[in-house]
Formats: structure tokens, sequence, C-alpha cells
């Protein structure tokens, strides 16, 4: 099969996972372009991509590495909580109370997701977000299993002090 048949193939394939992970990894709907960049790039490279190695997790680290590029050039991670609040505040007496809490439940895990050290949030993002295994999480970050799994172990300890702390400071909680 031909780069851009493949390519194309894979976008059908993995094209929402990609989404869903770039949508978590950067915060923002808003991710049409850097889906593009992903899939672009994978085409581009086609001949550096080595077929013992699942797609998808390719895919992800191409995402992952645009994605930084992309946040880097233009320094969006700073404006992050101000984003959160803008979206928590439009229109929410117009939302059904579900939705609400399920707004607010993910604004509350995003916002303690970023409150992670870089190697935290990112073993969070690809093992728990994106649902890749131990040995596709370590392809893509560059690390061995055995620091993949304490890593996460730790990061998801870590998590969970946070929420727990936010459930305790928040009298919305009690």
């Amino acid at each position: 099969m031909d780069a851009g048949r493949q390519v194309e193939q894979w976008f059908l394939e993995y094209e929402k996972d990609i989404t869903n992970y770039l949508v978590y990894f950067t915060g923002s709907r808003d991710i049409e372009d850097l889906v593009q960049e992903t899939f672009l790039k994978a085409f581009q490279s086609y001949g550096r991509f080595k077929y013992d190695s699942n797609p998808k997790t390719w895919l992800i680290s191409i995402a992952r590495n645009a994605a930084i590029d992309f946040y880097r050039k233009r320094s969006i991670w700073k404006n992050l909580k101000e984003k959160l609040s803008r979206q928590s505040s439009e229109k929410e007496s117009a939302l059904t109370e579900e939705i609400l809490i399920q707004k607010a439940e993910s604004a509350r895990l995003l916002g303690a997701i970023n409150q992670l050290k870089n190697n935290y949030r990112d073993v969070v993002l690809l093992r728990g977000i994106a649902d890749l295994s131990t040995e596709e999480t370590a392809e893509v970050l560059g690390w061995t299993e055995n620091k993949v799994n304490v890593t996460f172990h730790r990061a998801v300890k870590k998590l969970n002090l946070l929420l727990k702390g936010d459930e305790q400071g928040d009298p919305s909680f009690r």
C-alpha cells in the first residue's frame, strides 16, 4: 500500500483517538489544525515508520510533538486558566444540571492534570486518557516500561491528592 492510502486508512481508524488525545493534552477543543498537521507529518515521514510498532503509538507521538511545538511557539499554556474560567461562565444557566456537573468535573480534572509535573501529566494523558499500554507509552516517551509504571503510579497518587484537596477546599463538595 502506498503512503497516501496507508495514512488515509490510519486517519479513518485513529482520527478519533488522536483528536481525543489532543483535546486532553492541549485543554482545547479547537485542535483540528493539530490533527491535520499530525496526519500530514505522518504522510511526510511515512518512510521512517517502523512496521514493528503500532501506528496509533507512532501517530500519538507525532501529535504530541506537534502540540508541544505549537504551544511552545504561541505560549498558550499560560492562558489555560483564563480559558477554563471563561468556558465555565459562558451561558451555564442555559445548560442542564447534568451537563453542568460533567463540565465542572471535566474542568476540575483538567485543572488537576495541568497542576501535575510535565512527566506526570504526559504519562496520565497517554495511559489514562489515550488508553495506551505501558509498552506503547514507553515507546512514545522514550522511557523504560518500569519508568512508565512507576511514574504513572506516582502521578495517579498525586492526582488523587489534588482532587481530594479540591473537594476539601471547595464548599460545594461538603
